[in-house]
């Protein structure tokens, strides 16, 4: 009876067994199996009484299969029958070698080799060219790039250098044919790439041997096989060797490799050399050579150790350590598979561990083989016991990984999963498939943070399928998530309530039956310390979260997209993860603020494919959400995100007034011991912000001038804000916002119509003239205010505090600076309604500048002059004016004040010195007055007489200097046209190099001379060179005259 290690991984399941007790008396010797692409698969016996027994494979037919239910693979189905039988002679059957290119089988059996068919239809032959053979290999080339032609090598060598001298007389005989039909290669033979060759071992020599068919083998081969047993062997070379008693013997790529009692030797095919790779201790079992079709490397083994060898005799890839010491090897994909003692053990190649275990006899079943199917892809193995076949065949890996998953083997599973996936055996689509579905189980399994990383690895998986772990079904996304994708190994989504609550049954089930001694599969940690539930919860959800948050960067389709972030938003209120709410809120989102029922399933259907809209109930739902859970602000957020400006500011209005009046407490006083006020004032200047980042982008007129008064109330500098972004794509109109703002908002509304003037360019008068009176009222404010001050003991401090506190507002500069500045920038605005506002004030600067607009040259200079006494300012402005008159005006001044002040003598003399020259002497001594001290006037008086004396004689300079620049101007013309200029017969002209003669010419300022005729096409202001004299004009050193 066969049994199985539940705790290993099923790998091979049994298929059929057969008893050859009713065809053969005698026990099984050796075994063979051939596969081709279709059933059957046939299984070659020898036997030691010297028969050879052919078995088969069968499928049932298909009727039979299309009946049963659980039809999974057509190697479950297959029994095995027996075919026939042929007797090969009286001693064992040693070797059965398969040629399955040609259909043909080779048979080693008393030290000869024979030759038949591979259905056995036809009588063996036997190969008479070697006798005492001990043991045949077949060669395998892993890669033509490292194997030689060996076929090539050996054809030239010639016939005289043949290894021995019996073979050279036969040759010479028989021309290469012996009496019983065996050939000796002839030189003269076509040579094409390498055919069926073997390596033959004879006492101490190993000869090297073609199968060739008929008068030509290349043809045979090419045709796939041969009608009939024409066959014969082909000598290639003989290599004598120090070894003798081959037990077994294999031939990879170059290099020969065979076993003996006294250890393992290599010989190379091309040289003949050898080399001991490993001696065997006396104790040591018989060696055994096993070909690794798949690696194409070669598995020695001593006693219980499998050494892994290369074509080179080289170990590669580590040692394989079996349980016990095998009795015969075969190879199964990426596994090793040895018989011993009744058991099969199916190792790992790269691991080394032990996979599976079958017992299929008790301890006296006796010596066993095994064998598969040649090419490194077998799917069937084959034992044989004494008098019995069993035959096992691979399971497919979905059922292996299933069955893993079922015993809750992740880590196993997912070990086999990359075995399969280095080795190409399984696609991206399926890797994907397994890691969700490892997921799912892991998930209801309560480890969650494993079954997100699988979620996470698979490319496949949509977030929606992790909707109804969130949402109870029927909801808005319900139609999205994918039905019946996996194995069914998992229970149905629920939510992650009921999953906890479930798998805490489940453990605390577990516990009982471990108490009772029953084995479960349940996490050994959750039995040892039973988890908590709101703990199993939480961490559930941030594993959901952290899913979801990734999927979030994803392409998603559009309803995915909404589902995602708005159950994200479910889950971080689930936690409250206030910040995490409001950052997923403020931020570029999808959620769905209001639920949408679906008024039947087919509309939802067409909508998916795109061809109509959905009709829906609307229905409040994260709206009343976040509004019952107190998360105003992240509601306000939200609304902002979708457009909904309007109910976003009512929130923040909310905020405003519950702040103000005290009834909400501010959260920072919670983290710093403050005022009342200031607490106040902290929790409004938030709520402004953030309602005017929402005005700042709106266009809705209505909708900023409604909110603008209280958030100019809390914070005036972020209401300029919103009246002066350049976010929004409508502006907002002046006149209208003019009239919001309201008389005490003085500064807004000063910021507000600088920022029309200067940023938005305005040319509207009325807005100019607006700012004007603005500014001018303040500033007459700020002077009676200033002056009201100085009367009281604390003026000067309180005019100090006052001046603070207006550059502590929205201006950097006080209001006269700003005044003075627009009056003398701006042009557009009425100087006479600004002249009304502060006539009776003290702002004479700015009453000066608006005179000046108005061409008031007089009261202009009077106010300089006089009020501000600002004799520079006086100077400079008659500077502008720019005519004498000015000057002497202002000196009037200077000397009669008016209006009882005293004269401004050293005003006048600073006129005088910095302006004297400018002055008529006779006009200033008449309107010297005779108070002003005689040393002052003397002093001034003869300052400018010599200003007078000086500019007269410098004019007369520069008369003569000009003139003589004039005289010499006209001597270098005169000296320049009464030039002579002589032409002989040998004159040419510049242009066309003809003689000039008697021709009319013409010179130019260069010095060139040409014809007339060329002169008139040239033109007078080109000459030859092409210089035009108009546009470069010609300077000769005696033009120029320098003084």
């Amino acid at each position: 009876m066969v049994k199985y290690d539940l705790m290993a991984r099923t790998v091979l399941e049994p298929l059929s067994t057969f008893d050859i007790s009713a065809h053969s008396r005698t026990s099984i010797r050796s075994i063979a199996v051939s596969s081709g692409p279709d059933p059957p698969t046939l299984i070659y016996i020898g036997t030691y009484s010297g028969s050879l027994l052919l078995l088969a494979t069968n499928s049932v037919s298909a009727s039979n299969r299309a009946a049963t239910p659980d039809d999974r693979d057509d190697d479950s189905k297959r029994k095995i029958s027996f075919m026939r039988s042929v007797s090969v002679g009286d001693s064992p059957v040693e070797t059965v070698l398969l040629l399955g290119e040609i259909g043909k089988l080779l048979v080693l059996c008393d030290g000869s080799l024979f030759f038949t068919d591979s259905l056995l239809d036809q009588q063996l032959k036997k190969l008479s060219l070697v006798k005492g053979v001990s043991a045949i290999a077949k060669r395998i080339i892993s890669d033509e790039s490292c194997s030689s032609d060996i076929l090539s090598i050996l054809a030239t060598t010639t016939n005289s250098e043949s290894s021995s001298a019996s073979l050279r007389i036969l040759q010479k005989l028989g021309g290469g044919v012996r009496a019983n039909g065996v050939k000796t290669r002839d030189s003269t033979q076509q040579v094409e790439g390498n055919c069926n060759v073997f390596a033959v071992a004879v006492g101490k020599k190993i000869v090297l041997v073609e199968l060739v068919f008929g008068s030509d083998s290349r043809t045979v081969k090419h045709e796939g096989g041969a009608s009939g047993l024409n066959g014969s062997f082909v000598m290639l070379k003989e290599i004598q060797s120090s070894v003798e008693g081959v037990k077994t013997i294999a031939w990879l790529n170059d290099s020969i490799i065979v076993g003996t009692m006294m250890g393992y030797s290599l010989f190379s095919c091309v040289t003949g050399q050898s080399e001991v790779i490993f001696s065997l201790p006396d104790s040591s079992r018989s060696p055994l050579l096993k070909v690794l079709w798949k690696e194409k490397k070669v598995l020695l083994l001593v006693d219980n150790v499998g050494v892994v060898v290369n074509d080179n005799g080289q170990p590669v890839d580590g040692s394989l350590v079996f349980r016990g010491h095998p009795q015969s090897v075969g190879e199964l994909s990426s596994y090793v598979v040895i018989v011993r003692d009744g058991k099969l053990e199916l190792y790992h190649k790269k691991s080394g561990s032990c996979v599976q275990t079958v017992v299929y006899g008790g301890e006296g079943v006796g010596p066993c083989l095994i064998a598969g199917e040649e090419g490194g892809d077998s799917k069937l193995i084959t034992i044989a016991t004494s008098t019995k076949v069993i035959c096992y065949h691979k399971v497919p890996y979905e059922e292996q990984i299933k069955d893993l998953l079922r015993k809750k083997n992740f880590k196993e599973a997912m070990a086999l999963v990359e075995e399969l996936k280095c080795e190409g055996e399984l696609r991206n689509d399926m890797l994907s498939f397994i890691h969700a579905q490892v997921g799912f189980l892991l998930l209801f399994d309560l480890h969650f943070k494993e079954a997100v990383d699988h979620f996470l690895q698979s490319e496949t998986m949509q977030p929606s399928e992790l909707f109804p772990f969130i949402l109870r079904d029927p909801n808005r996304w319900s139609l999205l998530v994918p039905r019946n994708r996996y194995w069914g190994l998992h229970p149905p989504p629920a939510p992650l309530e009921d999953v906890v609550d479930d798998g805490l049954t489940a453990i605390q089930r577990a516990v009982f039956l471990k108490k009772a001694g029953v084995d479960t599969v349940v996490d050994e940690n959750f039995l040892l310390n039973p988890p908590n539930r709101a703990e199993v919860l939480e961490l559930a959800i941030k594993s959901i979260i952290r899913y979801l948050e990734i999927s979030r960067v994803k392409e998603l389709p559009l309803l995915v997209r909404e589902g995602v972030d708005t159950l994200l938003m479910y889950l971080y209120r689930a936690l409250n993860n206030v910040d995490d709410m409001e950052a997923l809120a403020s931020s570029e989102n999808n959620c769905i603020v209001y639920s949408t029922a679906f008024q039947n399933r087919e509309a939802v259907v067409r909508s998916l494919k795109g061809d109509v809209q959905l009709p829906c109930v609307v229905q409040e739902e994260l709206e009343t959400l976040l509004d019952e859970s107190g998360h105003l602000r992240t509601l306000a957020f939200l609304y902002a995100s979708k457009g909904m400006s309007s109910k976003a500011l009512s929130i923040w209005r909310i905020f405003d007034r519950n702040y103000s009046s005290g009834l909400w407490k501010d959260p920072a006083e919670d983290n710093d011991v403050q005022s009342s006020a200031t607490n106040i004032l902290s929790g409004r200047e938030t709520a402004a912000t953030e309602a005017s980042k929402i005005l700042e982008e709106s266009s809705d007129q209505v909708l900023v001038l409604q909110h603008l008064g209280w958030i100019s109330d809390v914070n005036p500098i972020l209401a300029v804000q919103v009246l002066t972004s350049e976010k929004r794509a409508d502006q907002l109109s002046p006149d209208e916002v003019i009239a919001a703002i309201g008389p005490k908002k003085v500064e807004i509304l000063q910021r507000y119509l600088q920022w029309l003037i200067e940023d938005q360019d305005s040319v509207d008068t009325n807005i100019h003239t607006l700012y004007a009176l603005s500014l001018a009222k303040s500033a007459t404010e700020t002077i009676e205010l200033e002056s009201s001050f100085q009367d009281s003991d604390d003026g000067r401090i309180e005019v100090t505090r006052f001046a603070n506190s207006e550059r502590s507002t929205i201006f950097q500069s006080p209001v006269r600076e700003r005044l003075q500045i627009f009056l003398q920038s701006s042009d557009l605005y009425d100087p006479d309604e600004v002249l009304v506002l502060i006539e009776g004030s003290e702002l004479w600067l700015e009453k000066a500048i608006l005179y000046r607009k108005l061409g008031q040259e007089s009261l202009v200079l009077q106010i300089l002059a006089l009020k501000l006494e600002d004799s520079e300012a006086a100077e400079h402005y008659c500077a502008e004016i720019g005519r004498p008159d000015a000057y002497m005006q202002l000196l009037d001044m200077y000397l009669d004040p008016q209006n009882g002040k005293e004269p401004m003598f050293n005003a006048a003399v600073r006129l005088l010195h910095n302006h004297g020259e400018s002055l008529d002497p006779l006009q200033v001594l008449e309107a010297l007055s005779a108070d002003m001290p005689l040393q002052l006037a003397s002093d001034t008086i003869l300052r400018m007489l010599r200003a007078r004396v000086h500019h007269h004689h410098q004019g007369k300079i520069v008369h003569n200097l000009s003139r003589a620049v004039y005289v010499d101007a006209r001597l270098a013309r005169w000296e320049e046209r009464s030039r002579n200029l002589q032409i002989s017969d040998e004159s040419l002209c510049d242009s066309c190099h003809a003689r000039l003669g008697t021709k009319l010419f013409a010179m130019y300022p260069d010095d060139t001379v040409v014809c007339y005729k060329c002169y008139r096409r040239q033109g007078e202001s080109t000459s030859v060179s092409g210089r035009d004299f108009k546009q470069d004009i010609l300077f000769k050193p005696g033009w120029l005259v320098i003084h």
